[in-house]
């Protein structure tokens, strides 16, 4: 299994890494929402987990633009967010994650 980390923060990317790592899985990363869109496109993978503050792209429109392509539209998507807010959740669901993680986590 493959998953993309797209997260700007290198320290949260490798943590992210290790963890999926040592659990078997492959992963390929991206630090800002057009090379999400762009890895995703050429890797192809069976997970993304999404930071909401990515540059150049933000998560929720980096999101939405995966959605739009049809070999990643069945892809889950696990939006990580600091924003434990319900307007922020709303979003990010409504632009068509499949599940949203509020940052710091365990």
């Amino acid at each position: 299994m493959k998953v993309l980390v797209a997260e700007d923060h290198e320290d949260t990317r490798q943590l992210l890494r290790t963890i999926l790592e040592r659990r078997g899985l492959a992963v390929v990363e991206a630090g800002d929402g057009i090379a999400a869109v762009d890895t995703a496109e050429r890797e192809r993978p069976d997970l993304i987990l999404m930071d909401g503050g990515l540059p150049l792209l933000d998560g929720i429109s980096a999101t939405r633009r995966l959605r739009g392509v049809p070999a990643l539209s069945a892809v889950p998507i696990v939006f990580l967010s600091g924003h434990a807010g319900p307007q922020a959740l709303t979003a990010a669901l409504e632009a068509g994650c499949d599940e949203y993680v509020v940052k710091p986590f365990d």
